[in-house]
Parts: C-alpha cells; sequence; structure tokens
C-alpha cells in the first residue's frame, strides 16, 4: 500500500490556479470573497493595535456674565493621552492572538472559496457523467425496442406468453422514463452552474486530478490547518484573559493652552497658560467573575487542542475512504473492461453467425449496443473518480 501511495502521490501538473477553472466562479462572487479578504486584514490591522488608546484633542470655549460690567470668555485647548505600557504580557499576547486570528480566518474564507469552485467543477463532472448516461440510456432502448420486436414475432408466432412481451414494454418505457429523467437533471445542472458561474461550461476542459499522497493531504488539509490556527488563537486569548486581571502600569500626559479667569490671573499670577501635566498609575481590577472568566478561556482553549486531534483523525478517515472508494471504482472498470472483451468476441460471431443465416442483425445490434454500453460505463466510473479526488483537492492548498 505504501509503495501505492508513493506511486499515486503525483500533484496536479496545470493545477486549477494555473488555468481557466481557477476563475471559473462568477465576478461578483470573485468579488464577494476579495471583500471578505480584505475585510479580514483591515480587522485583524484594527484589533493588533487597540491597545493602544487614542489621544484625546479637545477645545472649548467658555462664557461667563459673573463680572457687572462685561461678559468675560475664556478658550481653551488641551491634548489629553492615558496609554497602557505595561499589561502583565497582554499587549504581547494580544498582537499575538490578532495575528491568529487573521490567519485562521483566512484559511476558514480560503476553504469557503474553494468549496464553491469545487462545486463548480463537480458540477462540470456531473454534466460530463450525464451526457454519458444519456448516451448509455439511448442505446439501452434500442435494445430495449429490439427486445420487444423479437418478443412479439415470438409471441405472434405462439412461441412466447403475452408476460415476456409485457417485461419488455414496461422496461422499455422505464428506461424512457429514466432518460427524461436525465434530460431534467441536465437542466438542473446547467442551473445550478450559472448560479456559481458566468461561463459557459460546454467551453470548459475539465481537469484530471490525480491521487495525493496521505502526508500532502493532510499538510496541505485546510480544515486541519484552520483548527490548528484556531487553537494557537484561543491559546493566545486565554492569556490575555488572565493579563487583564493582572497590574497594569499606564502613564498620562496632558498639554493645555488656555486662557487665564480674571478671577485667578492677573499681573503677578504664578499661573501659565500654556503648561504640562503627566505621571503614571498602577491599576488591577478586582472582578468577582475572574476566575470564571480565565476558567472559561482555559477551558475553550483545551477544546480548541481537542479539535485538532479530532481532525487529525478526521482527516485520516477522509483519506482513507476515498483511497478505498478508487479502489472499488477500478475494479468496477476493470469488469466492465472484461465484459467490453466478451462483447467484441460476441459481437464478431454474431456478425458471422448473421451471416450464415443462424443468426438475424437485430442479434447483432443487441450485441454492438451492449459493446457501447459497457464502454460508456468506463467513462462514468472514471467521472466517479474525479468526483472522489475532487473531494480531496477543495480541501488543501496550492491545489486547484
Amino acid at each position: 500500500m505504501k509503495r501505492l501511495l508513493v506511486l499515486c502521490s503525483v500533484w496536479l501538473s496545470s493545477a486549477l490556479y494555473a488555468d481557466e477553472l481557477s476563475t471559473i466562479l462568477s465576478e461578483n462572487k470573485e468579488l464577494l470573497f476579495d471583500y471578505d479578504f480584505k475585510s479580514n486584514e483591515l480587522q485583524s490591522d484594527m484589533l493588533s493595535k487597540s491597545w493602544i488608546n487614542p489621544v484625546k484633542v479637545r477645545y472649548g470655549k467658555d462664557y461667563t456674565t459673573r463680572f457687572r460690567d462685561r461678559t468675560i470668555n475664556t478658550g481653551t485647548f488641551s491634548v489629553f493621552i492615558d496609554q497602557p505600557i505595561f499589561r502583565s504580557g497582554g499587549i504581547y499576547y494580544a498582537i499575538k492572538y490578532s495575528g491568529a486570528l487573521r490567519d485562521a480566518n483566512e484559511a476558514e474564507l480560503k476553504l469557503q472559496k474553494r468549496k464553491m469552485i469545487g462545486d463548480a467543477v463537480s458540477i462540470l463532472f456531473s454534466l460530463e457523467k450525464n451526457r454519458l448516461e444519456q448516451k448509455k440510456m439511448r442505446y439501452l432502448v434500442k435494445n430495449d425496442k429490439i427486445d420487444i420486436r423479437q418478443k412479439k414475432d415470438s409471441y405472434d408466432a405462439g412461441i412466447l406468453d403475452s408476460s415476456f412481451l409485457d417485461q419488455s414494454i414496461l422496461k422499455k418505457s422505464q428506461d424512457e422514463a429514466t432518460l427524461l429523467e436525465l434530460e431534467l437533471n441536465y437542466l438542473e445542472f446547467k442551473q445550478r452552474f450559472s448560479l456559481l458561474s458566468d461561463k459557459n461550461p460546454d467551453k470548459l476542459k475539465l481537469p484530471k486530478l490525480k491521487m495525493l499522497s496521505k502526508k500532502n493531504y493532510a499538510k496541505q488539509n485546510l480544515e486541519l490547518k484552520k483548527d490548528v490556527l484556531r487553537a494557537e488563537e484561543s491559546s493566545y486569548n486565554a492569556k490575555v484573559t488572565i493579563a487583564k486581571y493582572l497590574p497594569t502600569l499606564s502613564v498620562q500626559g496632558q498639554y493645555t493652552d488656555g486662557d487665564l479667569n480674571p478671577l485667578f490671573g492677573g499681573q503677578n499670577s504664578a499661573l501659565e497658560e500654556k503648561y504640562y501635566n503627566y505621571g503614571f498609575s498602577v491599576s488591577m481590577p478586582l472582578d468577582i467573575n475572574s476566575f470564571s472568566d480565565i476558567e472559561a478561556a482555559k477551558v475553550e482553549k483545551l477544546r480548541a487542542a481537542t479539535q485538532v486531534l479530532d481532525r487529525k483523525d478526521t482527516v485520516n478517515e477522509e483519506y482513507m475512504w476515498i483511497y478505498n472508494s478508487l479502489n472499488i471504482l477500478d475494479k468496477k472498470i476493470y469488469l466492465a473492461q472484461k465484459d467490453e472483451k466478451v462483447y467484441k468476441n460476441l459481437l464478431r460471431l454474431t456478425k458471422d453467425l448473421a451471416r450464415a443465416g443462424e443468426k438475424t442483425s437485430l442479434d447483432a445490434d443487441i450485441m454492438s449496443n451492449s459493446l457501447q454500453i459497457r464502454k460508456l460505463d468506463q467513462k462514468i466510473y472514471r467521472i466517479d473518480k474525479q468526483l472522489k479526488l475532487l473531494q480531496l483537492y477543495i480541501r488543501v492548498e496550492n491545489v486547484l
């Protein structure tokens, strides 16, 4: 099995990001994701600087009629800063938290976009599969018509009971109904594709996906990466929560430029129109809910770490399920190939017997139609393999 994994661990040489399918989504869908990515960057940038308090700038004008002979007005301009410079590590961990949150959100957005691209590509494969299935059903209906004709001749000759003819007629009706259902599904697929893309699905070339190695699948898995980053985010958040209840050192500064009030001013006044106030403070909140808040953050940290372990198991199970499914589909292809060889021999034999008068041309037509059906089955199974592989590709980076 290891040898097989090494042999089949070939990455797709023409990845979706390098060809037309990288832009398969409609312009509006692409714009929405671009806005989401940009918004995530801006919000993260704001969060990383949230520990810096704003500088308060104020200008005021006061009027007083306290003096009998006149109204006095005084103007004041001030700049005030109250900035924490130490939060017991909280500032550092807050910056790290914002980075982890940004990366986790980015991984989630990438996953959402890749799943949407995967949905569009899946519809392309489904359209091709539907076309093949319609073609197969038409061959089946042809065989049904031949079977009805042969049984009708036998029934008219009194050789065959009417129930056999009824069964053949019923089978033809069922196959024709299935064909109509496939045509309806085809229209539905095209409508679903139009909701995701503004391109013509008939002009898009399908990718040829190959099996990824188990190691690369786990390494590039976006769901696992997202959970790892969420765990990192929760770890930093727990440290920020703890620091929130520890001592904080802040510095304060104020610059004021204002008119002196005549009540206090004068030629010999010691007051200045322009002056500074500055100092520092140490504070620590005493909150009755601090213990519960810290414990809740720790629990979330443990939950996120456990989620990573659970995701690793899920990634492994997903990979093995796809791997085993592909093996089953390979066996179906092998059986169809064997049947193709059998039908080729039977067709050759039937044609010889028809020339000798022992069989009719209808018998040869049945063999020819059955041969084409088994050829189509092989193509359908190969598309089923691509759909299985697509389930891996939409969850990994740098592929598709």
